[in-house]
């Protein structure tokens, strides 16, 4: 037999006759479940029964011992069936069954699977029919349907390829009338500000911050010398900071009166993946209500950046700043990662996110 097939994990198993199988030791399912077995990974080989289901056929240096609890059943009677392909099969209770991953051909028609494999089981119910079990594992999987018309295979975000591109026109024209309006903000009051830390834990600490509004003035660009942070070798690898070049850089808290002054006076600030840097800056301020207020004016460029890719460019796999500048043609400005050109580049991407976001130079 030369037929090969390939499984959901993508492996290829060859077809064997019953001979062969035996030969090579392998085990079919019912043999691992007398032995209270369980395989631990794909089967090794297949063939087909009469009725045309298949026969897995499972390496026995790859099996495990099943749980106790799916050994016996103190209700359930010991009965055994042979398929018309020589296979025994065990009964179980239906409880035993879903606890092995083993379901009928309607429930797993239901959970959009076709049974390609022989029974795995069976159980007898109080008017005497059976009902047989088969395995989810080997089951194959079938294309579920849109979500919306139900009737094409779905393409994207659950829906089928006609219903996503009408979903995605219609976001995109949503999205385009959100960037596109005019926001009449002041240039001076609105502010990007970057941090660089010495790892990405809350315990961590900052070592520079700077801060440019609008316009692209620079109002704060600066060392920070950490307080208990001796080294930090991951991130020193990404921003380029050692503990040499902030020994003499001032401490947070000689920066903090004029960091709250500077954010204070801002209508929005804004950082290229807020949430990591709102939950460092936040702790300049004792009080939740002075935080929850600084949250408030807190906006996420790569937030509004992963609506426009999702809208414009839904190929786009990634969306970090570097993606965002390469998508709308723009260079750095000064060293890539340190926090001043990320700064920068951050207030270059919302303005080609939102065109009217400043006021007209009329409006000055």
């Amino acid at each position: 037999m030369a037929n090969t097939m390939k499984l959901r994990s993508g492996a290829t198993i060859p077809q064997v006759s019953r001979e062969e199988a035996s030969k090579k030791n392998y085990l079919t399912r019912g043999v691992l479940t007398q032995m209270h077995l369980m395989p631990s990974g794909d089967p090794a080989a297949f063939d087909k029964s009469e009725d045309g289901s298949l026969i897995y056929y499972f390496d026995p240096a790859r099996v495990i011992e099943a749980p106790p609890e799916q050994w016996y059943f103190p209700r359930s009677k010991k009965e055994s069936r042979t398929l018309d392909s020589g296979t025994v099969i065990e009964r179980m209770s239906i409880k035993r069954a879903a606890s092995c991953g083993y379901y009928t051909r309607e429930r797993l028609s239901q959970m959009h699977y076709d049974v390609i494999e022989e029974p795995v089981a069976f159980t007898i119910k109080g008017d005497g029919n059976t009902i047989y079990f088969y395995d989810k594992k080997t089951a194959l999987r079938l294309p579920l349907n849109c979500v919306k018309c139900g009737k094409e295979v779905r393409y994207r975000r659950k829906l089928c390829k006609a219903c996503y591109e009408a979903d995605l026109a219609e976001r995109r024209e949503e999205g385009d009338m959100y960037r596109n309006a005019y926001y009449g903000m002041d240039r001076k009051r609105v502010l990007f500000f970057d941090l660089e830390l010495t790892g990405v834990y809350t315990h961590d600490e900052i070592i520079s911050i700077s801060i440019v509004d609008g316009e692209g003035e620079i109002i704060m660009d600066t060392l920070v010398k950490p307080v208990r942070k001796k080294k930090w070798k991951q991130t020193e690898k990404i921003h380029g900071i050692t503990p040499d070049m902030v020994a003499n850089a001032p401490m947070l808290d000689e920066l903090i009166p004029e960091i709250k002054r500077i954010f204070d006076n801002a209508d929005n600030l804004i950082a290229y993946g807020v949430s990591t840097d709102y939950s460092h800056i936040k702790y300049i301020y004792d009080t939740e209500d002075e935080r929850e207020a600084l949250r408030d004016k807190t906006r996420c460029c790569a937030n509004e950046f992963v609506r426009y890719a999702h809208e414009h460019l839904p190929e786009l796999t990634h969306a970090s700043l570097t993606d965002a500048m390469a998508v709308y043609g723009i260079e750095w400005d000064g060293v890539a990662h340190t926090s001043i050109a990320d700064t920068i580049g951050c207030m270059k991407v919302w303005e080609k996110i939102f065109p009217n976001y400043y006021k007209t130079a009329a409006e000055v």
